[in-house]
């Protein structure tokens, strides 16, 4: 496929998870089945045919950013084969990150990052649990912990990071219990976003 959805392509700081603080392109893709009450990119849940463009477009429009970490994101970016795109920003040298549900077959020949932040709505497969490097669990409530060990136990990479963050409009209430957690169980780290925190645009 030679043209996608996309929302938006925007250069910043990666805000959350390991990579957080790196300067990377973010390429926005529309379409999302999941809808969650607290997504903070709603505005992603409805394809519009007015935003489908060309890969040659999108690589242009890359092109003009300094950087070399590529960011994809949603939306639900895994509803759509990606890889004529990711082949060519590898051909290009770009990092590539993806972040995702999970809840779609992942293809990550062209990819160097992977990341599955879980919904309970819809679960990820199971086969893509083998090939993330970051798990990424959003918590908004004590009931969070037990659905994040449970989705830990299907990660068999020792390597993968196991991250839980805020729910941002709970944030300060969960923080707290965040931090006690993660001192009882070690093997979690935090991830907050610190775009949000500093206002990055």
């Amino acid at each position: 496929m030679n043209f996608f959805p996309i929302k938006e392509i925007f250069y910043s700081l990666q805000g959350e998870g390991y990579y957080c603080g790196i300067p990377a392109c973010f390429i926005r893709f529309e379409g999302c089945d999941i809808q969650c009450p607290w997504c903070d990119s709603k505005e992603t849940w409805i394809i519009q045919k007015k935003d489908f463009i060309s890969i040659k477009k999108i690589i242009t429009r890359i092109n003009s950013f300094k950087g070399k970490n590529i960011i994809i994101t949603g939306g639900e970016p895994m509803m759509w084969d990606i890889s004529p795109l990711t082949k060519l920003l590898k051909k290009k040298g770009y990092h590539i990150h993806i972040e995702t549900s999970g809840s779609y077959s992942i293809k990550e020949k062209y990819m160097d990052w992977i990341t599955i932040s879980p919904k309970k709505n819809k679960l990820p497969l199971i086969e893509n649990y083998n090939k993330i490097n970051e798990l990424k669990i959003i918590v908004s409530d004590e009931e969070d912990f037990l659905f994040a060990e449970e989705q830990s136990t299907y990660v068999k990479n020792n390597n993968c990071i196991l991250l839980l963050q805020p729910e941002w409009n709970n944030s300060i209430e969960i923080t707290p219990k965040i931090i006690s957690y993660i001192k009882e169980n070690p093997k979690w780290r935090i991830s907050v976003q610190i775009h949000k925190i500093l206002n990055i645009p």
